[in-house]
């Protein structure tokens, strides 16, 4: 069974967001000339610290989420999280446990670091093709296009 983020609670706050990548990268200083580097892994979970501002209600449906389904939180489940590709669904789990703080009577402040299997990125073959164009340009087309097949064409004919 998959465990999801709850549709009715809200996704993490930008103020407080930051994403770490893990380091893939073994570092050997010598005794002499530079050092030398080499990748030692060819994934590395990331970690993203998270902050959320929910109201009492909210509250109470995170918590009992966090016990029962993310088991207080080890179990892996999908979010969608922002990167360099946007809000992409991630499958995540926490780190640590949560740190809540009462902000008002009715809203509370919740943070923690989740850690993801795998950063969304640009497979190489769309990296190549970013590189050799212009990025906006490229978007613009895209964009035109998807107006030209869904506004402007006419639909299916029916012979």
């Amino acid at each position: 069974m998959t465990i999801v983020w709850p549709s009715t609670l809200p996704l993490p706050s930008i103020q407080g967001y930051g994403l770490h990548p893990g380091e893939a990268i073994l570092r050997t200083e010598m005794e002499a000339g530079p050092a030398r580097q080499r990748r030692r892994y060819t994934q590395v979970p990331s970690r993203i610290t998270v902050r959320w501002s929910f109201r009492r209600e909210q509250f109470a449906l995170f918590e009992s989420w966090y016990r029962w389904r993310a088991k207080e939180g080890g179990e892996w489940f999908e979010i969608d999280l922002l990167g360099g590709l946007g809000l992409a669904a991630h499958e995540a789990r926490f780190t640590r446990p949560f740190d809540a703080r009462p902000r008002s009577g009715v809203l509370w402040d919740v943070s923690s670091e989740l850690e993801i299997r795998e950063r969304p990125t640009l497979d190489e073959a769309a990296l190549e093709i970013f590189l050799d164009s212009d990025p906006a340009a490229l978007l613009a087309s895209v964009s035109d296009l998807n107006t030209l097949v869904h506004q402007r064409l006419p639909g299916p004919m029916i012979w």
